[in-house]
C-alpha cells in the first residue's frame, strides 16, 4: 500500500501514480526537423520562432500522462515578434560594444534590467499555452522575484564591467598598474563561483514554485544546501578528471609526444562536457522535480546519471559520423530517457480539477506580458 500521508493528512483519496510516456520516433522527427532547417537557412533565421512552434508541438503530443497527451497551443506569429524582439536587443548590445566601452557598459545594463521582466514573460507564454486533459497550466510568479532569482549572478558581473570600464586603460598597462583591476577581477570571479548554487537555488525556487493548474499551485520543497551539496559534487568529479588529466599529460611530456598531448587535451574537453553535463542534468533533474509539489499533486524522477552519460557519449559520436545528421534521433532518445524517469503522484479527482477550473475567472494580467510579445525562452 502506498503511503498517502505524503499529501497531507486531509487528504481522503489514494494516491494514484502515473508513468510519464514518450511515444515520439527519430524517423517521425527527422522529418520535421530537416524541414524546419531547410526553413531556417532559406530564411536566414526567420522561421526560428515558427521551428520551435513546431517542434514543441510534437514533442508535446508524444508525452503523455496516463495515456493522455500534453498540448501546446502557442501561436507562431506571437514568438515571432518576441523573437524580433530578442534579436533586436542582442543585435544593439553587440552593436554598442563595437563603438565604445562606455556604450557596451551602458548596453549591458539595460539588458540586465530588462532581462528577468523577458525571462518571466517566457514563462508565462510557455505555460500559459500548455495544456493536459483541457487543464490549462499557469505561471504565477511576479515581477520583483524574477529580479530576486537573478540578484546573486548580477553582483558579480556588475563588478566585472565595473572594473573593465573604469580600469580599461590599466589593463594595458605595465604590471603595477594592472594589479589592482587584476585582483578585483579575480574576487569577482571568484564571487560568481561561489554564488553560482545560490543562484541556481533561486532560478528554480522561483520556476517550480509557481507553476499552477486548476487550485493547485506548486513550490519547492528544497533549501540552498541542497544545491550546494549538488555543486560540491560536481566539483569534486571535475577534480578527479582534473587529477587524471594531469597524470597523463605528464606521461605525453615524458614521451616527448605533442601529437598525443593535443588529443588528451581534445579528450579532456571533451570528457567534461559529455560526462560532468549529463552527471549535473540528471542528478539536478531529479533533485528539482522530486521536491516539486502541490497539495494534491507530487512528482518522482529517477534519472540515472549514468545512463544519461552513456546516451550522451552515443548520440555524441553518432551525431559526429553521419555529420549532424543523427541530432533528431539524439534529441528523441534523451527526451524519452528524462521523461520516461519520472511519474506524477495525484491525490484527488481529476474531473473535480476541470470543474474547479472552468469556475475560475481567467487572470489575464498574469498571461498579458507572455502574450503581448510571445517570448518563448524555455523552461
Amino acid at each position: 500500500m502506498h503511503d498517502t500521508s505524503l499529501f497531507g493528512p486531509s487528504s481522503q483519496n489514494p494516491a494514484r501514480y502515473f508513468r510519464v510516456e514518450f511515444t515520439g520516433s527519430g524517423s517521425e522527427y527527422f522529418r520535421i526537423w530537416i524541414v524546419n532547417l531547410l526553413l531556417i537557412i532559406l530564411t536566414l533565421g526567420l522561421y526560428l520562432p515558427f521551428a520551435k512552434a513546431r517542434r514543441l508541438r510534437y514533442f508535446y503530443s508524444n508525452t503523455l500522462i496516463n495515456g493522455q497527451a500534453l498540448s501546446f497551443h502557442g501561436d507562431p506569429w506571437k514568438m515571432f515578434r518576441g523573437f524580433v524582439l530578442l534579436a533586436l536587443l542582442m543585435g544593439s548590445y553587440a552593436l554598442a560594444g563595437q563603438l565604445s566601452a562606455l556604450a557596451g557598459a551602458l548596453a549591458f545594463l539595460i539588458l540586465c534590467a530588462i532581462w528577468p521582466a523577458l525571462w518571466r514573460a517566457g514563462l508565462q507564454f510557455r505555460l500559459a499555452h500548455t495544456s493536459w486533459r483541457g487543464l490549462r497550466m499557469r505561471f504565477e510568479g511576479n515581477l520583483a522575484g524574477a529580479y530576486l532569482a537573478f540578484a546573486p549572478l548580477y553582483l558579480p558581473a556588475l563588478l566585472m564591467l565595473l572594473v573593465g570600464t573604469i580600469w580599461a586603460p590599466a589593463l594595458q598597462e605595465g604590471p603595477a598598474e594592472f594589479a589592482a583591476p587584476q585582483a578585483l577581477m579575480l574576487v569577482a570571479l571568484g564571487l560568481g563561483v561561489v554564488l553560482l548554487p545560490l543562484s541556481l537555488y533561486l532560478i528554480k525556487r522561483y520556476q517550480h514554485g509557481h507553476y499552477a493548474m486548476a487550485a493547485q499551485r506548486s513550490y519547492l520543497k528544497a533549501g540552498p544546501g541542497d544545491f550546494y551539496r549538488l555543486a560540491l559534487k560536481a566539483l569534486g568529479l571535475l577534480l578527479l578528471c582534473l587529477a587524471l588529466f594531469a597524470g597523463l599529460v605528464t606521461l605525453s611530456m615524458g614521451l616527448r609526444s605533442i601529437l598525443l598531448f593535443v588529443l588528451l587535451a581534445l579528450a579532456f574537453y571533451l570528457g567534461l562536457g559529455l560526462l560532468i553535463g549529463p552527471y549535473l542534468g540528471a542528478r539536478l533533474q531529479n533533485l528539482v522535480w522530486n521536491r516539486t509539489r502541490s497539495e494534491e499533486l507530487r512528482f518522482d524522477s529517477d534519472l540515472s546519471a549514468r545512463a544519461l552519460i552513456k546516451l550522451s557519449l552515443k548520440n555524441w559520436l553518432l551525431t559526429l559520423i553521419t555529420l549532424g545528421l543523427y541530432r533528431p534521433f539524439a534529441a528523441v532518445h534523451t527526451a524519452r530517457l528524462r521523461l520516461e524517469a519520472v511519474r506524477v503522484r495525484v491525490q484527488g479527482e481529476l474531473d473535480a480539477w476541470v470543474a474547479e477550473q472552468s469556475l475560475q475567472q481567467p487572470d489575464a494580467a498574469g498571461e498579458a506580458a507572455g502574450d503581448f510579445f510571445g517570448i518563448d525562452m524555455g523552461l
